[in-house]
């Protein structure tokens, strides 16, 4: 007997970085699968917005809070009072990404690489570690770490960054193989050229935002007898990268 596929009706989803790019497509696409929504972003401007599009949608209520994911503090008191909010996650998507600029590696301070670790590799884990306490005892659940293809090339300039997403990379590893005895699924997704405003340049012939909201969708709503543990996926422009 084919197993069914998974329904987001219902499901309580937490998405980081939910107010551009992928983040923003993601929210708006699963609110309308019925999810029941915890968003957080920087800007408050913006996280209102993408409130009022979801609000509009059948997985109502839902929950957002602006603050910044690189102090400690703010990511966990988010956590609490998103589960207060719209219940204990089913769905974790540590999406939020950030990378101040393009340097090489001899003019990146200090200071730089510590805001990037904590916002691309430390709240990630925080917020995967506080979903996995909760999801292990009731044996469910599912952690989406959105890295990138950085991971998988050696790139001039995008040192930094590419650290804290081979970091995230690694604990994603450790973290499936801890959460698959709980019945925790773990999915680690490599996007490649995005068409966001994460660049500072419209890229029309990457992929757009709303089509990796799709594929996130599709990996979440899988037959429960198999998971993606990892994918990879580029525009057609990168075919040959």
């Amino acid at each position: 007997m084919t197993a069914a596929a998974e329904s987001l009706q219902g499901r309580t989803v937490i998405v980081t970085g939910a107010t551009r790019g992928i983040g923003r497509a993601v929210a708006i696409h699963l609110a309308r699968e019925g999810a029941r929504l915890a968003l957080c972003g920087r800007d408050e401007t913006a996280l209102a917005e993408v409130a009022g599009l979801v609000g509009e949608s059948p997985g109502a209520p839902h929950f957002t809070q602006a603050f910044d994911l690189a102090v400690e503090g703010d990511v966990l008191a988010f956590y609490r009072a998103a589960k207060e909010a719209v219940g204990t996650p089913d769905v974790l998507i540590n999406n939020a990404g950030y990378n101040s600029r393009k340097a090489p590696l001899t003019e990146v301070t200090g200071e730089e690489f510590d805001q990037l670790l904590a916002v691309n590799l430390k709240a990630p884990f925080l917020l995967a570690r506080e979903c996995l306490r909760d999801m292990a005892p009731r044996g469910s659940g599912h952690i989406v770490n959105i890295l990138s293809t950085v991971c998988l090339l050696s790139m001039e300039t995008m040192g930094a960054y590419t650290a804290s997403k081979a970091g995230l990379e690694g604990l994603t590893g450790v973290l499936l193989k801890e959460a698959r005895p709980h019945g925790v699924r773990v999915s680690a997704l490599y996007p490649g050229g995005t068409d966001t405003d994460f660049r500072p340049q419209a890229r029309p012939d990457y992929m757009s935002a709303e089509s990796v909201a799709k594929l996130v969708q599709a990996v979440l709503t899988l037959p429960e007898d198999l998971i993606v543990q990892g994918i990879t996926f580029r525009p057609p422009v990168e075919s040959n990268f």
